[in-house]
């Protein structure tokens, strides 16, 4: 680990971290020293293995059950990340979900469960979080965005739109708190070896690899390298930027 990356004395606040990407995070910001509380919504045993792993390496991690998407829930999780390590500097927004459909055949219900977990958690979580930074006069916050909401992607309005909801989010309140140090970031991932990519036929993500240029899969943990950076004092003049982490998909 390069110590130009350290997180030591960092408290860090990973939603929807008990598997996938999330897990990821978790696993490499304790790696780079800061102690993270693991959201999870319905996967308590998933979470706790989770906060276990952390611990059997001497990290510090505690699991916190929430659905972000409901503000009170997400104040919650906000104030056991403060109460449990004293702090909260580094908040990674990641809960997400997807209900894919062509618009036709979309039904409301699956519409709002995607705005709902995908964005308004990130309003939520952000906005709890932000008063404590804003009053320490330090943190940052980086969500997990996708090449679908910089691109678009057939099937997924409401993901895709969720996602790009995220992107302004992160730019509009990287110039709200930047006076206060606290930076906003996101990081948009392509296509990523996770549970949403089993789900997917061979045949389809054969087709779907063909529009990355390095050709692959990528892997949770090269998201989670990124989210590290952008967690770092060395990312300290970086905000409302979009790191995309995506195989080269979306050159913008």
């Amino acid at each position: 680990m390069s110590l130009t990356l350290s997180l030591e004395n960092r408290v860090a606040l990973v939603t929807g971290g008990s598997r996938g990407i999330g897990k990821a995070v978790a696993l490499e910001l304790a790696a780079r020293g800061a102690a993270v509380v693991v959201n999870y919504h319905k996967s308590p045993e998933a979470a706790g293995e989770v906060v276990q792993q952390i611990q059997a390496v001497g990290g510090k991690a505690a699991a916190f059950q929430a659905d972000v998407s409901d503000t009170k829930q997400a104040e919650a999780l906000v104030k056991f990340a403060v109460e449990t390590f004293g702090d909260l500097s580094i908040l990674v927004n990641n809960a997400g979900i997807t209900r894919d459909q062509l618009i036709m055949m979309m039904p409301e219900s699956d519409w709002d469960a995607v705005i709902d977990t995908n964005l308004k958690s990130t309003f939520n979580c952000s906005k709890a979080a932000v008063k404590h930074m804003m009053r320490k006069r330090y943190g940052r916050i980086v969500s997990i965005a996708s090449v679908a909401g910089q691109m678009g992607n057939p099937g997924q309005t409401n993901y895709s739109a969720s996602k790009a909801g995220q992107i302004g989010f992160t730019k509009a309140l990287a110039r709200e708190v930047a006076a206060r140090n606290v930076t906003v970031n996101a990081v948009a991932p392509g296509f990523v070896d996770t549970e949403i990519l089993d789900a997917m036929s061979p045949e389809t993500l054969a087709a779907a690899l063909k529009l990355v240029p390095l050709g692959r899969k990528g892997q949770p943990e090269e998201i989670a390298h990124a989210v590290a950076f952008l967690a770092s004092d060395q990312a300290a003049y970086i905000t409302g930027q979009v790191l995309g982490v995506d195989g080269g998909m979306a050159m913008m």
